[in-house]
């Protein structure tokens, strides 16, 4: 009988990066589309603020999608990127897209910490905005965390949204896996594809190892019902394989969350 598989569940084509961090691991992988990633018809707000784009003092990209969005459009509008622009990015995978499109130098939060709002904003180029014009680039809905703050700190925020999330139902394989608990570990770092997904789990599928990005997910996965969530160092390809292969080193089956790092 073959090996049951880990199931990822990350939309996109960063999917393909993190199946083949985890079958490096040496896991047979199997992947859910059960999210599309849409971008946005440009609207007026959308195209002001692509002509005014050398006004922003500050460019904070939330997304690896969110900066291939931001990249397209200055393509289209700027043949050459404006100059005194400081960009920053929430994680590594967003500032490398950033940076492979835009050729631009990328603020991140510290090396070694968590990939999260709160960790950018704690950066002491965003603690005093009085007056500067900036740039938020994002999705549709998320946390207001990042808006609230930075607006509070006395920047002139634009905040745009470049995509929507669309849910998909799950595939009947996925479904079947998640009515059995057939899968070695489910991997999700985002909040709105696991709540999306524990409509579909059974009894057998809360009880398996969930490997999530962050503390905040494994929160939400326990007010959802999963037994076993893992805590990943990181949302990288390669923190939440890791976080795979700990969850299913029989030494490691009771896992120490004071021994992670916060995602």
């Amino acid at each position: 009988m073959a090996t049951p598989p880990v199931l990822i569940c990350r939309p996109g084509p960063r999917a393909a990066a993190l199946a083949e961090a985890i079958a490096a691991e040496g896991f047979a992988v199997e992947r859910g589309e059960v999210m599309a990633l849409e971008p946005l018809p440009e609207t007026p707000a959308h195209r002001a603020a692509w002509l005014d784009f050398d006004q922003f003092r500050r460019v904070v990209v939330v997304s690896p999608f969110a900066a291939e969005c931001l990249a397209e459009a200055l393509d289209r509008y700027w043949p050459q990127l404006p100059v005194g622009i400081d960009y920053y990015a929430v994680g590594a995978a967003t500032a490398a897209t950033l940076h492979r499109q835009l050729g631009v130098r990328v603020h991140l939060p510290p090396p070694g910490g968590a990939d999260t709002s709160e960790a950018l904003l704690a950066l002491g180029s965003l603690q005093r905005l009085a007056g500067q014009r900036l740039l938020l680039v994002a999705g549709e809905g998320g946390r207001a965390l990042m808006a609230e703050t930075l607006a509070a700190r006395g920047a002139r925020l634009t905040r745009l949204a470049v995509y929507r999330r669309r849910l998909l139902e799950p595939s009947p394989t996925l479904r079947r896996r998640l009515a059995s608990g057939d899968y070695q570990a489910l991997v999700v770092s985002s909040g709105e594809i696991l709540g999306h997904l524990a409509r579909w789990c059974s009894q057998a599928a809360l009880n398996q190892p969930l490997i999530v990005s962050s503390t905040r997910l494994a929160t939400l996965a326990g007010t959802l019902g999963f037994r076993l969530p893992v805590v990943a160092s990181g949302a990288t390809p390669d923190a939440l394989a890791a976080a795979v292969a700990r969850a299913r080193d029989p030494e490691r089956a009771d896992v120490d969350h004071d021994d992670l790092e916060k995602g």
